[in-house]
């Protein structure tokens, strides 16, 4: 049991955050109810924390999101599928908003060097993209945050509402049919909100491991972005209901 449990633990700290169905698939001859036991047991002894369909590294502070270096380090492929795919958006002589994250981060990585007008509160991706000679790049002002290398708070916001966007790229913590998508900063779900109510066209950048959990604020629904790019392993349920919402899915 306890090297079972120590495994468990390390899986999540690998991982950041872990849905239950991936513990299953990870430890498929434990039952259901030696691993919720497990879960349980490891959160009482604050070795993970337990959330909302599955459980979350104690690395990952309590209020705020993840550091950025330890998200930028998992799941990397899945990141370079989504930044690939998200390119197929773009359109020359577009604006365009780029949210902070790790997954927005490797797409600014990619994004090529011709005429965009590039707006984005995140200094990660703006370091990605200071080699463009083509694109005029603006940084959104505001507080620091330093989990995320990113800048929100009013200031951010006001900025954003005199500005209209093309189309926006969106990162998230967590995704779940109750509570939408979420993450863990109130700020930085206000700024995401008044990006959306801007945005023509709006994205969420998301792989499969955020489904089916949540974080502390919702920013947004199904219903109220434009569609998902993710890395082709998302939910069959989730599929079924962007179709039914005639979302669209990269």
């Amino acid at each position: 049991m306890q090297q079972r449990r120590k495994e468990i633990v390390d899986f999540v700290n690998a991982c950041g955050t872990v849905r239950f169905s991936q513990l299953k698939a990870r430890f498929p001859q434990v039952s259901e109810m030696t691993l919720r036991t497990d879960l349980k047991a490891l959160d009482d002894a604050r070795k993970l924390i337990r959330i909302h369909g599955g459980a979350k590294s104690v690395d990952m502070i309590v209020g705020t999101d993840d550091f950025l270096l330890r998200r930028a380090q998992r799941s990397v492929p899945q990141k370079t599928c989504i930044a690939q795919k998200a390119l197929t958006l773009l359109r020359p002589d577009s604006t365009i908003y780029l949210d902070s994250g790790s997954t927005t981060t490797a797409f600014a990585r990619v994004i090529p060097d011709e005429r965009y007008q590039i707006f984005t509160n995140s200094l990660s991706c703006a370091s990605e993209l200071y080699h463009l000679t083509q694109a005029r790049v603006c940084l959104i002002g505001g507080l620091l945050n330093r989990y995320s290398q990113s800048l929100c708070g009013i200031q951010s916001i006001e900025a954003i509402r005199t500005i209209h966007f093309d189309i926006a790229f969106l990162g998230t913590t967590c995704y779940s049919d109750k509570a939408g998508f979420s993450c863990g900063m109130e700020d930085e779900a206000h700024l995401k909100r008044a990006v959306i109510e801007q945005s023509e066209q709006s994205y969420v950048l998301m792989d499969a491991s955020k489904v089916d959990l949540t974080s502390t604020f919702s920013f947004a629904s199904l219903q109220t972005v434009t569609g998902i790019v993710s890395d082709g392993t998302l939910p069959d349920t989730l599929l079924a209901r962007c179709r039914e919402l005639d979302k669209n899915i990269l």
